[in-house]
């Protein structure tokens, strides 16, 4: 999995591309909590490279939604998400949790 960040006026984008699984959601991880730690707490994941994702990757995305949303300061967004994590996320019933856009230009611009 290779994971990029990229910081714009309003919020950061992360963007990941292959499996996300027990063995990469550290890595994922570890680059939300860098945005957090700078105080940021505006997100766009895009997932349009995203192959799979496991419980451990979809724990990753709820801990940084908590996070980011904890006192109002900010929101996770995910943009790009594949069908298939698309109904496995309804599946689970995290849907409610997130705002999805089409693309991350879209997502970035909501902020």
């Amino acid at each position: 999995m290779k994971v990029t960040t990229k910081q714009f006026k309003r919020c950061d984008l992360v963007t990941a591309t292959g499996r996300i699984d027990s063995n990469t959601a550290p890595q994922l991880a570890k680059a939300f909590d860098e945005i957090s730690a700078a105080n940021r707490f505006k997100i766009v994941f895009d997932m349009g490279g995203v192959d799979f994702i496991s419980s451990a990757g979809l724990r990753v995305l709820i801990n940084t939604q908590k996070n980011c949303k904890r006192w109002n300061r900010g929101e996770l967004r995910l943009a790009s998400v594949p069908q298939r994590i698309y109904e496995a996320m309804d599946l689970a019933g995290l849907l409610p949790l997130f705002k999805l856009f089409d693309d991350a230009t879209e997502a970035v611009g909501s902020f």
